[in-house]
């Protein structure tokens, strides 16, 4: 009997789940994934388990601790500085936390948190966010407006709620979510909520609700905030002759007309040979350096000169009063230090992405051409017409887009939200795990990719042997799902 309603379908199917990965077990003995004597995975974009440090990054900070000399923080700190104005220019910054989600609070609040130190009732700023994609870690620094978005923050991450996501919330700021149009915002999923699906967003009439918005709000108005993914699933399908998402290049023209930042979260993205925010024209730009990238656990903070000296004092990196332009001193935001060997690791990575980019671009590449091949496999046939691949070296890989599978009035992929990840009901994911591969991540109707769990050597060249039995789990694992939801030839 068919299911009638979407929420029937994917109960149905997850009550299935002993059978699907009874078969996942099955296929994973027929690619012979049991005889690999390594780990392998899809997207090593976890800091919870990240791939491991090519020797390019591991080499530097064992010499560094071997060279007899114990170089100070500061001068490691510099060399950063130096290897970004080199890249970008004078006009621009750098600093470094231990992690990104460090380095949003730190500029969210020296940027958009209005001043509590002075007489009289503190004010409340208002920031404008597209409602996208992971917004809960850059909008998770405000109380949602309208409240109709309060609870989009409940179960996002193993550490959802008020305490671990909600309670981050600075008391006087609030953050505006802006529909954006062309996008759809059903609910799917077994753990059930509301999943932005963004393939067909108008840049152009999503550019002036977000206009709009910042004219009702401009009394209030203190910034505006982003998801800056380069690809069709963050709503950033138009792309300048750079490459870069023209959705990103217009918010931040508003928020110059409103002479107010603009801050851009990309976590899970790699600087330098992704997207230049010279070209966005954004005043900071986040990493995670540990995913995408292969760096030591740190986050990365590039920004325009101006913004960052404020950001860099807070931080205890702004100098000595006596006079120096630098220092590793203490500040409000010690607590988010890197220390020095993570600086150094993320210093030779930073070297190695401008001066050898190949070693990073060249795996992405060969694993986008891999991928391409194993999904002509994908069943049934009809889906494969509907996928949307985007290599990415911004993201570091490729993503898969299936939205479109949905097309046409009809059921399409089984879309999963992100709770459903962290929940394990996300079938895919628990039947690559069952195989004995770290799954790709999965969730809102696209797929990430990324060679650099077990995928890469140790001079962090592709594996092809590994990279091709990776791809070749997860479209197993898809063509096994899609068939116990019934999608028909």
């Amino acid at each position: 009997m068919k299911e009638l309603y979407r929420y029937q379908w994917y109960q149905k199917i997850y009550e299935q789940t002993s059978k699907i990965h009874e078969e996942a077990r099955a296929f994973a003995k027929k690619i012979g994934l049991d005889k690999l004597k390594d780990d392998i995975g899809m997207y090593p974009g976890s800091s919870a388990r990240p791939g491991n440090l090519p020797s390019y990054v591991l080499d530097e900070i064992i010499k560094i601790n071997r060279n007899g000399k114990t170089p100070s923080v500061r001068s490691i700190e510099d060399q950063l500085r130096e290897v970004i104005k080199s890249i970008y220019g004078d006009e621009y910054d750098a600093a470094a936390a231990n992690t990104c989600e460090a380095c949003l609070r730190i500029a969210v609040s020296t940027l958009f948190q209005p001043p509590t130190m002075r007489l009289g009732d503190a004010y409340r700023g208002r920031v404008i966010m597209p409602y996208a994609e992971d917004i809960e870690w850059l909008g998770g620094y405000g109380r949602a407006f309208p409240p109709r978005y309060k609870n989009l923050l409940v179960d996002r991450t193993v550490s959802g709620g008020e305490l671990g996501v909600e309670a981050k919330s600075l008391f006087n700021l609030d953050i505006v979510h802006v529909r954006l149009d062309g996008a759809k915002y059903d609910c799917h999923g077994v753990r059930w909520n509301p999943t932005p699906l963004l393939s067909n967003v108008n840049e152009e009439k999503s550019t002036q609700a977000i206009a709009k918005a910042a004219q009702r709000q401009a009394a209030n108005l203190v910034g505006f905030a982003a998801i800056g993914y380069d690809t069709p699933s963050y709503g950033h399908g138009d792309l300048d002759e750079n490459g870069t998402p023209i959705l990103l290049k217009r918010i931040s023209g508003i928020a110059e007309e409103y002479q107010v930042p603009f801050i851009i979260d990309t976590g899970g993205s790699i600087p330098i040979i992704g997207v230049d925010p010279r070209n966005i024209g954004c005043d900071v730009i986040t990493y995670s350096m540990d995913k995408a990238g292969r760096a030591p656990c740190s986050g990365l903070m590039i920004g325009k000169e101006e913004v960052m000296s404020q950001i860099r004092k807070g931080m205890g990196l702004g100098g000595q009063r006596y006079g120096e332009t630098s220092s590793h001193g203490k500040a409000v935001y010690t607590f988010s230090d890197p220390g020095r060997d993570t600086l150094v690791g993320l210093v030779a990575y930073l070297i190695t992405l401008r001066d050898r980019p190949h070693l990073v671009t060249d795996p992405i590449d060969r694993f986008h051409e891999i991928l391409l091949e194993e999904f002509k496999y994908l069943e049934p046939v009809w889906t494969q017409e509907k996928l949307i691949f985007t290599k990415t070296y911004q993201f570091g890989g490729t993503e898969i887009n299936f939205e479109r599978t949905w097309d046409d009035g009809r059921r399409g992929m089984p879309i999963y939200t992100l709770e459903d990840l962290w929940a394990n009901t996300n079938p895919v994911v628990s039947a690559q795990d069952v195989m004995g591969v770290e799954p790709a991540t999965i969730y809102a109707g696209k797929m990430f990719v990324t060679p650099g769990m077990g995928t890469l050597d140790v001079e962090g060249n592709l594996i092809e042997e590994y990279a091709r039995i990776a791809a070749k789990s997860l479209v197993g694992a898809l063509n096994i799902v899609n068939k116990y939801a019934g999608l028909k030839t």
